[in-house]
């Protein structure tokens, strides 16, 4: 397995407030015809903090059913428990998950110490390799370059899905970690830095404007790998006022509203996130206008 590409962070779609699995299945088959290399099933953008147990078993059992064999297969099994996400990844692994995303764990902050021995402790315990998902903006605390080094040595450890949101952080990843170990991958988790992370040496991203435009995240990503920059730059541009819009309200809110107008399985949100407003919509209707 080759850890890069245009993975797509895939939605839940519900129907009266009930996760929709046959939209689920509708939703896989739109993006595996169009490209996608690899499906995050999930992720922050499936809402996951909202799903029961038995709906988060089902996703998967239905999901990968759906997918495997076709596409590659990760699966968010990270929390701020570090048994918690052990049993995740295991269950992940048994229903055919090929890689594990773990977050930094939220909320309880640990130090840089406490984040190594999160990974080692969960690496020595599953079988299927690990990316790191660093998100500070989400979980309270930074992956520094200097942890990950440390971090990336690990046994199973695959890469890393860098959304920080700091171009030189990520650059740093790639020239102190990368450079120095190429089966470590460097995935960004923002849209919006696809293209400059690849500039500097990094693998692809995990994508949430995906679930609507698989076809032309993966033209840019490919473009990239290619080292066709030319290209990639145009297709950015194209899609940097959705990249954009995609986040005028907390993810996954815009990009659902963006799969309803055109008549995909979506759905509501559920609480605590809620309808947009509608001066938003609006805004995003307009950009989507330029998306046909």
């Amino acid at each position: 397995m080759t850890l890069k590409g245009a993975w797509t962070a895939l939605i839940t779609p519900f129907k009266n407030d009930s996760v929709d699995y046959n939209g689920l299945c509708r939703n896989i088959e739109y993006q595996i015809e169009n490209n996608i290399d690899g499906l995050l099933f999930l992720g922050t953008t499936a809402e996951t903090p909202t799903l029961t147990d038995e709906e988060k078993k089902k996703i998967l059992a239905e999901g990968i059913k759906c997918a495997t064999g076709r596409v590659s297969i990760m699966v968010g099994t990270g929390t701020n428990n570090t048994a918690t996400t052990i049993k995740n990844t295991k269950m992940a692994s048994d229903m055919g998950a090929e890689y594990a995303l773990v977050v930094t764990p939220y909320y309880n902050k640990p130090t840089q110490t406490g984040i190594i021995k999160h990974f080692e402790e969960i690496s020595k315990n599953v079988d299927i390799p690990v990316v790191v998902y660093n998100i500070k903006g989400r979980t309270g605390v930074n992956i520094e370059t200097e942890t990950l080094k440390i971090i990336s040595q690990i046994p199973g450890i695959a890469g890393v899905k860098e959304a920080s949101g700091d171009v030189g952080q990520m650059g740093d990843v790639i020239y102190q970690i990368k450079s120095r170990n190429e089966n470590f991958a460097v995935l960004s988790g923002d849209d919006g830095l696809t293209l400059p992370l690849m500039s500097l040496g990094g693998d692809g991203v995990i994508s949430v404007v995906a679930n609507l435009i698989p076809k032309e995240v993966s033209a840019l990503v490919h473009y990239a790998l290619k080292g066709d920059f030319e290209s990639a730059r145009k297709m950015h541009y194209k899609l940097l006022p959705f990249f954009k819009g995609a986040f005028i309200e907390t993810n996954p809110m815009p990009v659902k509203k963006s799969m309803e107008m055109w008549n995909m399985p979506a759905g509501n949100c559920r609480l605590p996130l809620c309808d947009m407003e509608e001066k938003n919509v609006e805004k995003l209707k307009k950009i989507l206008e330029g998306l046909r």
